[in-house]
């Protein structure tokens, strides 16, 4: 591609860049390290000699790639938890119940405090949790008052800045933008009346602009602020405040500080303005990155109020990174199409996709890329979608680590050809910001090699399977509805005969060291089948007794022989490809191995029926059938991307309908599909989220409808702003639906009962995620304030979301606990 030298600049980052990179480590060297922490195995010398050994290989990785070493390309987006929480304690802003754990000298937080405000600790709740806008990652959510104080409190990423250079890489420091923070923040208890955390933009600017003065004393050329916000229009927030708070920040950090370089030289220093032959800079050069989808909302004009990417353009930061994958290209209002403003800025082209493993087709993308020319940018170079945390590191590495399998492909080869994990995309951007800078010819050989395996993969056998797509064609409304509500309801007291506000718990139990042992060693062929079952048959059995000696309702079998609730379908599926180290954080130090959806989806066998009906064969007290939804399945797999995600969704929802017929066929009378992630994929943009909310709900009736009237269809859904989609949550017609609600204090009960919300509901009491032990005082406050709300005929009681990660230390007291909650609150209807 070309440029008009008497209108453009040296880009920044001409060989291409990415916004972040995956921070657990290759081999989760992060989180053995955290974890060993948080036991106190080791201390916190230990755990920063761990980490600071993690990202100076990182850095050093990423230069090795390909990206420049010297000029800020390679992100500096280390994390020890979650990187909302780490603007929480650069500002020292913690909620008022942690305010002893800020050092009273410099307000920062130490390692332990740190994890104190994400995990809890006695009767002091950590901070929410909930999903970083449509992935599968979770944020903490920060907590704002009037009250609570901003700072800059915590120099750790002018520290890390420093530690890479010394390690021979200069980085681009990355934060959550100031917008951004305080948008996703939530008014603290001790907010006043109509606060909104946005009243304290100016304290955290402020704080923002001390950081970056910070950095440009220790030379970083740059610094990466992240406002995914600016690609929504979701929410209850103001969109003309949101506008005017961008203006004011980027003001008073991009205009109001002098900037390391001139407007019209990105590799020169700033002008000599004192005249003793040093640079002035206050700042580093701003890049602004916009990731999750497009700066223009869907069918709205260039330039118009809600046009993100000029208000951007009319700032003076340096560089804006735009998603091309979630978003469209965008058109300009200015003379022949430009957009006023961009020619002093480099747009980093967001074109390899930050949030999927499929190989890009570099020659289309290059052609997208290619197409922000009318802009007028003053520059133009390449870039991910998103930062590359949602990716696994290296599809080099899918070979088994050790027993007889070590060294041996966990992929096939055919498959791997397809991929691009995290350390193969930052070789696509390299290609492509060359070609931008050189032309194709200079690429050729890698655009035929990206070709060819894009034709491999359309032609490949499984992709298309014709019998699947008859059977989605020959679909009728008649598949997607069951019968009348009040006939279920009526069947299902009969069957069941549960008490008022009936407990159960969301699936699954502690996965011991045992467990995990033995699956462990049957993976390996160092257990038989035979020994396998028996030992899972033994802790389903002593689940089964724990739950009638708590004295739960409804029981589960507590899914021992599972992995992961995903991966344990995606293993039994057609389709389907899992990995093994393709690791991706999800939150804190909970790591996941979402599988590959490749190919068209069908069930060649029945995957749950044998545990589920051993289970219940030990207990006269009904056993819950545990599946999860077409829905979460998709969110939490890397899916195909060359069909509408509405078609991948009725194929899966197919294979589980057939998996719900045979566990009714086994007498299984209660069926949970939980559907965790159904808010999470809602689209951004409200103009999108009308044909999402469609296929979705209608996915979950498909695996559902065909359940008989007394069979009780259960789904669960957790982590999410539930108020958007309450509707949806109606839709999908499940007879109980069960929701995290604990952290946020039943905020979802008042909406549902406003939204006439008239079946079963189970609003989480207790907390999973924290590792602290709720009281029963404080589970029955929570179950108090539900059945508030809710008709209390309608309640039932339960965890937030399932005890996987928990142990047996906490999960016990907790359950009795919650127990003894429903059992006081019952005897007072």
């Amino acid at each position: 591609m070309t440029t008009d030298p008497t209108t453009t600049r040296r880009p920044a980052f001409p060989g291409g860049t990415i916004l972040g990179y995956p921070r657990i480590g290759r081999r989760r060297e992060l989180k053995k390290a955290v974890e060993s922490f948080w036991s106190g195995r080791s201390d916190a010398v230990d755990l920063e000699i761990a980490a600071g050994t993690l990202r100076r290989d990182t850095v050093r990785r990423l230069a090795a790639l390909g990206l420049d070493p010297d000029d800020g390309s390679v992100p500096g987006s280390f994390s020890y938890y979650d990187q909302v929480l780490d603007v929480v304690a650069l500002l020292g802003a913690v909620p008022a119940r942690f305010a002893d754990l800020i050092d009273p000298d410099d307000g920062s937080l130490e390692p332990e405090g740190y994890f104190t405000v994400a995990r809890g600790r006695g009767e002091d709740a950590p901070l929410e949790m909930t999903k970083w806008f449509d992935t599968n990652y979770h944020y903490l959510v920060p907590e704002i008052s009037e009250s609570t104080p901003i700072s800059f409190a915590d120099h750790r990423i002018v520290r890390e800045y420093a530690e890479a250079k010394e390690a021979g890489v200069t980085t681009r420091p990355v934060l959550v933008g100031p917008v951004t923070f305080l948008a996703l923040s939530k008014a603290a208890d001790d907010a006043g009346e109509g606060f909104h955390p946005l009243d304290r933009l100016d304290d955290v600017v402020a704080a923002y602009a001390e950081l970056l003065r910070a950095l440009a004393a220790v030379g970083a050329p740059w610094v990466q602020l992240d406002e995914p916000v600016l690609v929504t229009d979701t929410g209850d927030l103001d969109p003309e405040r949101l506008r005017a708070a961008v203006a004011t920040a980027y003001r008073a950090l991009a205009t109001d500080l002098a900037p390391a370089a001139p407007a019209d030289s990105a590799d020169h220093a700033q002008d000599d303005v004192d005249g003793d032959g040093e640079t002035e800079a206050e700042r580093p050069a701003i890049l602004v990155a916009t990731p999750f989808g497009g700066l223009q909302a869907p069918g709205r004009a260039a330039g118009g109020a809600d046009d993100a990417l000029a208000l951007l353009a009319a700032t003076d930061v340096e560089a804006i990174a735009i998603d091309l994958v979630r978003g469209a290209v965008p058109t300009g209002a200015g003379p022949g199409g430009t957009v006023p403003g961009l020619a002093t800025k480099t747009l980093v082209a967001g074109v390899v996709d930050g949030h999927n493993v499929w190989r890009s087709d570099l020659a289309a993308r290059l052609e997208v890329a290619e197409s922000l020319r009318p802009l007028g940018a003053g520059a133009v170079t390449v870039g991910t979608s998103t930062s590359l945390l949602h990716v696994p590191h290296d599809v080099d590495d899918e070979t088994f680590d050790d027993g007889p399998e070590a060294g041996r492909l966990a992929l096939d080869p055919r498959l791997r050809d397809w991929l691009a994990f995290a350390d193969q995309k930052v070789g696509e951007v390299t290609v492509l910001a060359r070609a931008v800078a050189e032309g194709r010819e200079a690429v050729a050989e890698a655009l035929a090699a990206s070709s060819a395996a894009a034709a491999s993969r359309r032609a490949a056998t499984g992709v298309v399977v014709p019998a699947v797509r008859d059977r989605l064609a020959g679909l009728s409304d008649g598949d997607f509805a069951r019968g009348a509500h009040d006939e279920r309801v009526a069947a299902q007291r009969a069957r069941l005969g549960l008490p008022a506000l009936p407990t159960t718990t969301i699936g699954s139990f502690p996965q011991t060291t045992d467990i995990r042992t033995a699956r462990a060693a049957w993976a390996k062929g160092e257990l038989d089948d035979a020994a396998y079952t028996t030992a899972m048959r033994a802790e389903v059995e002593r689940v089964v007794r724990l739950q009638e000696d708590l004295g739960l309702d409804v029981l589960v079998h507590g899914e021992p022989e599972r992995n992961d609730m995903v991966q344990y379908f995606a293993e039994q599926l057609d389709g389907f490809a899992t990995t093994a180290l393709g690791w991706v954080q999800s939150y804190g130090s909970r790591c996941v191995r979402p599988p590959i959806l490749w190919g068209d989806v069908s069930r060649p066998e029945a995957m749950t029926v044998e545990w589920s009906q051993y289970a219940q064969s030990l207990t006269d007290k009904p056993v819950k059938g545990m599946l999860t939804g077409p829905v979460t399945i998709l969110a939490w797999s890397f899916v195909r991307d060359d069909q509408p995600l509405g078609d991948t969704a009725n194929q899966v929802a197919l294979a589980l309908r057939d998996e719900v017929a045979d566990l009714e066929a086994a007498g299984i009378g209660v069926v949970q599909v939980d559907e965790p992630a159904l808010r999470e994929l809602l689209p951004l943009r409200r103009a999108d989220q009308d044909d999402y909310l469609r296929w979705s709900v209608g996915s979950f009736r498909l695996a559902t409808a065909g359940a008989a009237a007394a069979t009780q269809v259960h789904t669960h859904l957790c982590y999410s702003e539930f108020g958007e989609v309450v509707g949806a949550i109606d839709g999908l017609d499940a007879d109980v639906t069960s929701l995290e609600a604990a952290r946020s204090r039943m905020e979802i009960v008042p909406e549902l009962a406003d939204a006439g919300y008239s079946r079963g509901v189970g609003p989480g009491v207790y907390d999973i995620h924290s590792p602290r032990v709720p009281s029963t005082a404080e589970v029955t406050e929570l179950l108090r304030l539900a059945v508030k709300s809710i008709d209390p005929s309608l309640v039932w009681v339960n965890p937030d979301c399932g005890l996987k990660t928990r142990g047996y230390a906490e999960v016990e007291p907790a359950l009795r606990h919650l127990v003894a909650a429903a059992r006081e609150v019952r005897a007072a209807l």
